[in-house]
């Protein structure tokens, strides 16, 4: 053959190959998410293929269904329609839309996406947290940011997973960035039979890797936490079924009244191994989330005055970061130590959707109205809501039950509502969320009242709710504990708290 005219074909022949390459190459859609100001802004993206099927950014932090990014990303994607969702956590508005990705096509597919803010509450003094977070700490600076989230411990070591057992934890394990967001990388987890707690504030991991479902009890852990200083631990949801050995023991601090069975596009049903609920009273799919406010109310009607707390368990659950969040109010510069002060006193909210800031006669959640023997206490209230979604009513609760149930609209246009207490006992305010797939909510921690000398409500039917319980649980155990000797050790903090919870029915002051 020709020299030349081999030269020619291979000319040819490679043309053709880059031609083939370049064709057989995925489109580019470029999506570019700004805040108001026109500046980039990091934030988290559900895109979906016309089959529903999740699609991702590559090298971002992705989970479940969505991922994020610091506000510009690149995505290659097939020929096809897509539909997303931009959002940035609550307080910014959910944009949507759908974009067309044709064969061959030349220019790269442009998506610009404004998110504007539904509120700014750090500008009030309300910092948000989540509680429960199981993603990889390289990712944690950037899920934050995505959703504008400010505190996040990050649980390392949970069960028999402990990744500081070959290696030594870090001096400074809290980081601080952009000036008020915190996360720490020695948050743990116990999770076995009898439920789950989330340890904070620990300068290394509890022992508990070789743990079973129910040896040790988690009993054993919790006090060897409690022995070190600023140890924090949280109930990490009210129907596990060790909730009335722990609340017995006087050592836990929060409890996770928004929880990761209240997920962003569905609902858990069931209570795992917990407490299960009457599901033809509290039926599927949002009676899950109804079980944890009762527990939670049955909780503050026997004198324990223990704060609420969220988290969203990302990472193991399909929620994103944040999901499940606290809002806590902290007054003046916000530092971690003062935001953890603030949850203590019960100075916050909780949410997975609406923001609901309210003021009982001007003072905070978790403020005590006193007054003499034989007073009564009017407090006015006024609430701020905000939501993405409808919120039919805002209710407030009164020891334990639903004591008025006021419009929105009425907050709105300045009108207060008003409750009036006579004796000792807590009212909060909550909104649930028209969202029929799954339990949508805002509550505020408890206002509580003490009128005379009997300082709290300590009622007869929600103390015997929790002996009950507890009974109910001890007898379950020797099913699962055929060690004698095993046994006899978790059954005597079982009798402890039998012991307190009789005692406390002794004293109860209320039906």
């Amino acid at each position: 053959m020709n020299p030349s005219l081999s030269l020619l074909l291979a000319a040819v022949s490679a043309c053709l190959l880059v031609s083939q390459s370049r064709g057989s190459e995925e489109p580019a859609v470029r999506f570019c998410v700004v805040g108001e100001d026109g500046r980039p802004l990091p934030c988290r993206i559900h895109l979906k293929d016309g089959q529903k099927k999740p699609c991702y950014a590559k090298d971002l932090p992705r989970f479940a269904d969505h991922f994020v990014c610091p506000g510009t990303v690149e995505i290659q994607l097939p020929p096809g329609e897509y539909s997303f969702e931009v959002e940035r956590g609550p307080e910014y508005r959910r944009e949507s839309g759908t974009l067309r990705v044709g064969k061959g096509d030349a220019k790269r597919v442009e998506r610009r996406v404004q998110l504007r803010r539904l509120a700014n509450l750090a500008a009030d003094g309300w910092f948000s947290g989540d509680l429960h977070v199981h993603r990889p700490v390289e990712h944690i600076k950037l899920l934050m940011q995505a959703e504008d989230l400010h505190v996040a411990p990050v649980i390392t070591w949970w069960g028999n997973r402990n990744p500081w057992k070959d290696a030594q934890p870090p001096a400074e394990h809290l980081t601080r960035f952009d000036g008020d967001r915190f996360f720490d990388v020695m948050a743990g987890e116990d999770e076995r039979q009898g439920g789950a707690l989330l340890y904070f504030g620990l300068s290394e991991p509890l022992a508990i890797t070789g743990s079973t479902g129910e040896y040790p009890s988690p009993m054993k852990f919790l006090l060897e936490a409690r022995r070190h200083p600023g140890a924090w631990i949280d109930i990490e949801k009210p129907f596990w079924w060790d909730v009335p050995v722990w609340l017995a023991s006087g050592q836990v601090d929060s409890i996770g009244l928004a929880n990761n069975h209240m997920c962003r596009s569905s609902m858990l049903e069931n209570e795992a191994w917990g407490k299960p609920r009457d599901a033809v009273r509290l039926p599927p799919p949002r009676g899950d989330g109804f079980w944890s406010q009762e527990i939670y109310y049955h909780i503050l009607n026997c004198g324990l005055r223990v704060p609420p707390s969220a988290g969203s368990a990302s990472g193991v659950l399909p929620n994103p970061v944040g999901y499940d969040r606290v809002y806590v109010h902290v007054s003046g510069e916000m530092c971690y130590e003062k935001w953890w002060q603030g949850l203590k006193a019960g100075r916050s909210f909780v949410t997975n959707g609406p923001l609901l800031l309210v003021r009982a006669d001007e003072q905070l959640p978790g403020h005590v109205f006193t007054a003499p023997e034989g007073g009564k206490i009017a407090v006015r209230l006024d609430a701020r809501l905000m939501s993405l979604d409808r919120v039919p009513a805002l209710e407030i609760v009164k020891n334990g039950r639903v004591e008025q149930r006021v419009s929105p609209d009425q907050f709105c246009s300045g009108k207060p509502a008003t409750i009036t207490l006579d004796r000792s006992g807590w009212f909060l305010v909550r909104a649930v969320a028209d969202v029929p797939r799954t339990f949508r909510f805002a509550s505020t921690a408890p206002f509580y009242v003490e009128i005379g000398d009997t300082k709290r409500l300590v009622s007869r039917s929600s103390v015997k709710f929790f002996l009950d319980w507890l009974d109910e649980r001890a007898a379950r155990l020797p099913r699962k504990l055929h060690d004698p000797a095993q046994l006899e050790e978790v059954l005597q903090f079982h009798r402890r708290a039998k012991e307190f919870w009789q005692g406390l029915l002794a004293r109860a002051n209320a039906e």
